[in-house]
């Protein structure tokens, strides 16, 4: 198995938070623009070496909560109720990525964008991120109606699904001090989504 440590002995996961939490105070106190992969790595007490061990960019900072879901998303999907429908099995598992978000467990990505100055980045470094949730979701939904996830109906269905479950984020971002839990808001963007679709999916 392989070590969860680096080469100095520090566990990687803190290594990867403490990187974050540098990158946050740095971008509070000058903005995203003007902080540089070595200011993150000398307020962390790393060299520029470590830092591209835990992340390929500077953007990867302002998504570490959202990445370390997203990877367990395939998985979790992948193992949502055989019985289900499919587009219920995507609800269930959008639903419970969101799960993982709350008051008490926020993404750097939103908070305090406008303090960091960090808006236009997000949009960039978020679209790789979007197209990727809707390739996974697209090979779920192919896999559980035999079809090919390149075809119309899979990836349709599932860039409407990401796109509700991302206007839900967006707005539950941007509620600031008075946000509540993620996932209500994604059930009620993304069912009306998934119930429509699910309806194509029985005329096939």
């Amino acid at each position: 198995m392989t070590s969860p440590h680096s080469g100095s002995g520090r566990p990687r996961a803190s290594s990867r938070r403490m990187l974050a939490e540098a990158a946050g105070e740095l971008f509070l106190e000058q903005t995203y623009a003007r902080t540089t992969i070595d200011d993150i790595a000398r307020r962390a007490g790393v060299s520029r070496a470590t830092f591209f061990n835990y992340f390929p960019a500077k953007s990867d900072l302002l998504w570490l909560e959202v990445d370390e879901s997203l990877d367990r998303f395939a998985a979790a999907l992948a193992v949502v109720d055989d019985t289900l429908a499919p587009m219920d099995a995507v609800l269930e598992a959008v639903v419970r990525l969101a799960e993982g978000f709350g008051p008490d467990r926020l993404p750097l990505a939103v908070t305090q964008v406008e303090l960091m100055g960090t808006d236009a980045e997000l949009q960039a470094s978020g679209l790789p991120r979007f197209l990727e949730l809707v390739r996974v979701v697209a090979a779920a939904i192919a896999t559980r109606i035999g079809e090919d996830p390149d075809t119309l109906l899979p990836r349709a269905a599932a860039t409407a699904v990401v796109g509700a479950a991302v206007a839900a984020a967006t707005v539950w971002a941007r509620a600031g001090v008075r946000r509540g839990p993620l996932a209500p808001l994604v059930r009620s963007a993304v069912e009306p989504v998934c119930r429509g679709y699910a309806s194509l999916l029985v005329n096939e």
